[in-house]
């Protein structure tokens, strides 16, 4: 069953993120980003190349021919993904995909909207059964 960790109290979801997947990478771990918003997801992308001049982390979009080979995949489908370790859910609603994942990681801002989105997600997994752990960033490191 997929092991699932809320990361609350982000002060920029997006940035978080990224440095939840600089973490994952040092850590030798694969993650796939899913986001259905490519708007969002596209910002997460020139926002990963462009964090830090030394982080670099190896990422393409789930279609590109070397997505099996390539730590980080983004996608905005609900199809297959070469990756099924970590999964880092950027959108508003639960990712339909997040079954086949060992761990999901859901990352949440200060935004009012944001954390309301947030809590329905955090409802929808705790009816399902999953084990949820509570990181708040405020007081604790990354995920």
């Amino acid at each position: 069953m997929t092991e699932i960790t809320f990361a609350f109290s982000a002060p920029d979801r997006l940035r978080t993120a990224c440095q939840i997947a600089i973490r994952r990478h040092r850590a030798g771990q694969r993650l796939v980003v899913y986001c259905r918003d490519p708007n969002r997801l596209t910002a997460f992308d020139r926002m990963l190349w462009a964090l830090d001049d030394i982080s670099f982390v190896p990422h393409v979009w789930a279609d590109d021919p070397l997505a099996a080979r390539t730590p980080v995949v983004l996608t905005a489908s609900d199809g297959d993904t070469p990756h099924h370790e970590w999964l880092l859910n950027l959108d508003d609603g639960w990712p339909p995909i997040y079954t086949r994942f060992e761990r999901l990681i859901e990352v949440v801002s200060q935004d009012p909207a944001d954390r309301e989105a947030a809590r329905a997600r955090w409802r929808f997994y705790q009816e399902c059964g999953h084990p949820i752990a509570r990181h708040d960033l405020a007081r604790q490191d990354l995920p």
